[in-house]
């Protein structure tokens, strides 16, 4: 029965036909064909350990916020109600997050456990005015903290964009296989009817067609096998772009038409590197941690005042005292204080010395860690320029070699069709034609990844994504 037409069901059931359109553009779009710069950002989103490290980024950006209030006064306010005796004592009171309690006032003849009510408010205030520059060396290792971060999160976010880049060129040249083994299984296939037809006629001997049906399953091995390759790939993909799926689909982007062009060298783009500028951030953040560390070697000195109120049951006259709430409780006396006090805690500078001397070794260990990421990027670099020259000849080799295959095969098989050649000779054509295949789609997938290498090389991704056939 033929279909009705789609203005008909629109005409008949809009509504209907408008629910099936909205439930359908909500099932997932995982079979959608993504470009390379669509996975690319995708993987920046959406990657677990990239999101981590912009959570570490906000949590060194509230360490630093909390490291500013160092500039402010401390104010510590308390207030509390007691019911307490008196022996020996004209009001008790509790040393809050303290262990002494008031012991002052003549002694009674006799012990008296009665209790009386009382009250105390103080306000205590200090200001560290002059700090010889802790607070600030303080806040500058903070900070320094943050860059650091900042950098590892830039760092890892360009070495996770060249994986992902790299996974993508993997794939592609992984579906091309898949493609070249599956031409080959056809191939053999055909090859393998025409040998039976021979063999059944008497024309051919009968290890031809063993031979040819040898052939077929070795293709067809070869095939399940970059089949296998291609899906592992795939899923390897899908994991660094942060959603694990079994069919998402890459753009080609023409990348096997045309060959990438020798980059011009950057010695900026190179000192740039983000691996670079993350190992700088980790020495300035251990040097200002040091200098953190010998700031607080030095005493402070504080402008300090303090208020407070007091109430009480028990009278100035003797041993006379109130047990009433009343009397108690309401404030009887005040006082203030205020003055400048130096502070200067001289045992505890052999402790700071040697955190000192161990911020100093980390600053040094940071800066020999320096000099090998350098080293070892220059090595890179120039091993990445002497790959792609080479990539690139084996790329404009690998067609010479794929035409001069298919005519031996051509010509091999034609032989073995008049009875002038045997199969094994056909076989070899067989087997190189089916290897030339596979060089050309994998030399030329070799040159781009040595371009990738070398924008890896010198810290740019743009190096490779501007040669990237739109």
């Amino acid at each position: 029965m033929n279909s009705l037409p789609l203005n008909f069901l629109c005409r008949k059931s809009p509504r209907r036909f408008l629910l099936g359109a909205c439930l359908l553009a909500a099932l997932p779009s995982t079979g959608q064909v993504q470009t390379l710069r669509e996975v690319l950002n995708r993987s920046v989103t959406q990657y677990p350990l990239l999101k981590a490290k912009q959570s570490e980024i906000q949590s060194a950006q509230q360490r630093e916020s909390a490291a500013l209030t160092e500039r402010l006064p401390i104010v510590t306010l308390q207030h509390q109600y007691n019911y307490a005796t008196n022996n020996s004592i004209t009001g008790s009171v509790f040393n809050n997050e303290g262990t002494a309690v008031a012991i002052s006032g003549g002694v009674r003849p006799e012990n008296n456990y009665e209790g009386v009510f009382g009250s105390f408010t103080t306000a205590v205030a200090e200001w560290r005015v002059i700090n010889f520059g802790r607070v600030k060396a303080n806040i500058q290792a903070a900070n320094a903290e943050v860059h650091r971060f900042e950098e590892d999160y830039a760092n890892e976010r360009f070495q996770h964009q060249v994986r992902v880049t790299d996974a993508y060129l993997t794939l592609l040249i992984q579906q091309k296989l898949v493609t070249i083994q599956q031409q080959n299984l056809d191939r053999a296939l055909t090859f393998k009817r025409i040998v039976d037809s021979g063999v059944r006629s008497g024309m051919r001997p009968g290890v031809d067609s063993s031979l040819a049906t040898a052939e077929a399953s070795r293709a067809r091995i070869l095939l399940l096998e970059s089949q296998q390759q291609e899906q592992v790939q795939r899923l390897r993909l899908s994991e660094l772009t942060g959603l694990v799926q079994d069919n998402l689909q890459v753009d080609s982007l023409s990348f096997y038409t045309q060959l990438p062009l020798s980059p011009a060298a950057s010695d900026s783009l190179f000192r740039n590197h983000p691996a670079l500028r993350f190992s700088r951030s980790q020495i300035d953040w251990a040097a200002a941690r040091s200098t953190a560390t010998s700031r607080s070697l030095w005493p402070t000195i504080s402008l300090v005042g303090a208020g407070w109120a007091r109430g009480s049951g028990v009278q100035n006259d003797g041993d006379v005292y109130r047990t009433d709430l009343s009397n108690g409780i309401r404030y009887q006396v005040g006082n203030y204080l205020f003055g400048v006090a130096a502070r200067w805690n001289l045992t505890n500078a052999l402790r700071l010395k040697r955190e000192y001397r161990g911020e100093v070794a980390q600053t040094e260990r940071f800066q020999h860690l320096y000099q090998e990421q350098d080293n070892r990027l220059q090595r890179i670099q120039r091993e990445s320029e002497t790959q792609f020259r080479v990539a690139l000849e084996q790329a404009r080799q690998a067609p010479v070699q794929l035409r001069a295959a298919r005519q031996a095969y051509n010509q091999a098989q034609a032989r073995y069709k008049n009875g002038l050649a045997d199969l094994p000779t056909v076989l070899q054509t067989f087997l190189t034609l089916n290897r030339a295949e596979v060089d050309t789609y994998v030399s030329t997938s070799n040159a781009w990844r040595s371009l990738l290498r070398i924008a890896a090389a010198e810290g740019d991704l743009a190096v490779f994504l501007n040669q990237v056939p739109k």
